[in-house]
């Protein structure tokens, strides 16, 4: 559609909470999004710069609908369900088509136990659950029904079968039975399915051990059976011991534009199952996440207590599902928390570590380097800074070949300019290249900085002035408006867009945390050695060859803070150790 109507219709807009649905040529819904005020929100599609993923969206853009609703709530339900109906190309998604199976307690007559996953179809019915599998479900089923006699059949026959003669079964299809028998085994039956198996176990026991008394050795092995089969159904993870709680637990975790979310299902106060889900972000994470939420419960029956991070956002939340929710400070509840977010991120890290374990992704990343800068980018090197209120400023440059770490290559510079980070570049990369100049070394054929023009400009200034410029190419890596990396940038300042799923992109990522891993190793290095040094230097009968005797022999400046008197006497003399004991401990 022509940019004149879609500029015409973003102008009218109205200033209200709202859905809007981006829309191709082809009249298909290729995005549905949610707004507090529908005529900024659409309007910044259109407007300045981009990640890879909207940036390709936009451009796919024919046409807009919207929808006006009267609060932000009724406008975040409205999408969630627009994204089911229509499973837009590039909304992210966490639903999938899988679904746990319950054990079933059907309200009937003459009630039946089941293994279900619909839990919606007869909602009358009592769910318990969710199993980790079809076949614990099975197996927990088939134990109740050796503990108590349910009906097994769909209809009611006008015989009695075979289970009513192996006294799993009342019968009801040919006797009467009291409607308070069948009351009795469902409330017996919930009682197990909810972890309290104790009273069942005691009579299986007395049970057995009159078998065993009478000789009736064959009915006494049949009740160590089920006892057996009791431990086994019941032996599961305890988070906490005398904990019966039902908890649903939550947690998310973002890093180099990729969103994981982790969850703990606990019921009975073990955990049954586990959710996780790992995409791509192109918006907030906490957003996402909530987003995540409203559609999980929209397919999943939840527990009584939604347990999520301190840092979330819950009045939605609370309006819209119908849970308590709770952001625990301590306790064992904390724990989960804590481990969903372990786990959230290990999650993420491993689909890095994946990545770049694959030696094929490497070289298609740096091929797709090499061919954005025009050139072959054998030699890559970056550099990144660190400091502590201008003090113990230093840099490292990490040097990669072909994609690979060469850590041999690595260097690490004390700095003395710390009046900005632009300073502390130019002086390190005019260090580096000159050095390399004076000695004869192998030059790289890019210079990788983490920033935009700025640093770009700077690193090219330094560049020239040593006459490299036609050997050493500068890029810059771009972030978008979530501190991610989306684009490279070149000296002319023209931009490429990286694609999230891209090896290059991982790639990029593990360059960033490496050069910065490195820089702030060495920083903290520097500081831990000044404090030493401050330390023993005011130690009377302290000089240098003893100063460096006691940190030989104990290894670390910590081990010699935690050796007694004696200990260090047995390297310096008695009345010196006691003055060293004496410092480091005044110091704490």
């Amino acid at each position: 559609m022509e940019k004149d109507y879609i500029k015409a219709k973003l102008a009218s807009l109205p200033n209200e909470p709202g859905s809007y649905q981006m829309k191709n040529k082809d009249g298909e819904i290729i995005y549905v999004g949610k707004a507090k005020n529908l005529h900024n929100r659409v309007n910044q599609y259109f407007t300045g710069a981009h990640d890879y993923k909207t940036t390709k969206m936009v451009s796919l853009i024919d046409d807009f609908d919207f929808i006006v609703t009267r609060t932000e709530k009724e406008a975040l339900v409205l999408e969630i369900n627009l994204i089911k109906k229509y499973r837009p190309k590039y909304n992210i998604q966490f639903m999938d088509d899988s679904t746990y199976p319950y054990i079933k307690l059907s309200k009937e007559d003459y009630p039946r136990i089941m293994v279900a996953r619909n839990i919606k179809k007869d909602r009358n019915a009592r769910y318990f659950g969710p199993f980790p599998d079809v076949y614990a479900a099975r197996t927990t089923q088939k134990l109740l029904q050796q503990l108590y006699p349910f009906r097994r059949c769909a209809k009611l026959p006008t015989k009695v079968c075979l289970y009513y003669h192996l006294g799993q079964c009342l019968g009801p299809c040919e006797h009467e039975v009291d409607p308070a028998v069948y009351d009795r085994m469902v409330s017996a039956a919930a009682r197990f399915l909810n972890g309290d198996t104790r009273e069942v176990v005691q009579n299986l026991t007395v049970k057995m051990q009159d078998a065993a008394e009478n000789l009736e050795f064959e009915k006494a092995a049949e009740y160590r059976t089920l006892i057996d089969s009791i431990n086994k159904v019941i032996d599961r993870q305890i988070i906490e011991k005398g904990s019966r709680e039902n908890l649903d637990v939550f947690a998310w975790y973002e890093d180099k534009g990729y969103l994981a979310v982790a969850g703990f299902l606990v019921r009975g106060g073990a955990v049954l199952n586990k959710e996780f889900r790992l995409e791509p972000l192109y918006g907030d994470g906490e957003d996402e996440f909530i987003s995540f939420l409203l559609q999980y419960y929209q397919e999943h029956p939840a527990a009584g207590t939604l347990v999520l991070p301190q840092d979330t956002d819950t009045e939605v939340l609370t309006e819209l599902l119908e849970l308590r929710i709770v952001q625990p400070q301590k306790g064992y509840r904390k724990q989960l928390i804590d481990l969903c977010m372990q786990n959230a991120r290990k999650q993420l890290e491993q689909k890095f570590d994946t990545v770049e374990r694959q030696d094929s992704v490497t070289q298609e990343a740096v091929d797709e380097l090499s061919r954005l800068a025009g050139k072959r980018m054998s030699r890559v090197e970056l550099f990144d800074n660190s400091h502590t209120s201008g003090t113990f400023t230093v840099a490292s440059c990490v040097v990669y070949d072909e994609g690979e770490p060469n850590r041999k290559e690595y260097r690490l510079y004390r700095l003395h300019t710390a009046n900005s980070d632009l300073d502390s570049m130019k002086e390190v990369i005019y260090r580096r290249y000159f050095r390399l100049l004076k000695d004869g070394g192998r030059m790289p054929d890019a210079v990788l900085v983490d920033g935009g023009m700025l640093q770009i400009d700077a690193a090219a200034e330094i560049i020239d002035s040593l006459g490299l410029n036609d050997t050493i190419s500068v890029l810059g890596l771009v972030k978008d408006s979530h501190h991610n990396t989306n684009a490279l940038m070149n000296r002319e300042h023209d931009t490429y867009d990286i694609d999230k799923d891209s090896g290059l992109f991982f790639l990029l990522a593990r360059m960033q945390d490496e050069v910065h891993r490195t820089a702030i190793s060495y920083h903290r290095k520097l500081r831990a050695k000044a404090q030493t040094k401050s330390i023993l230097d005011e130690v009377e009968g302290i000089g240098p060859k003893r100063r460096k005797l006691l940190l030989k022999t104990f290894g670390s400046f910590t081990r010699l803070k935690n050796a007694t008197e004696e200990e260090i006497a047995s390297v310096v003399p008695v009345q010196t150790a006691h003055k060293v004991y004496e410092a480091l401990h005044s110091e704490e």
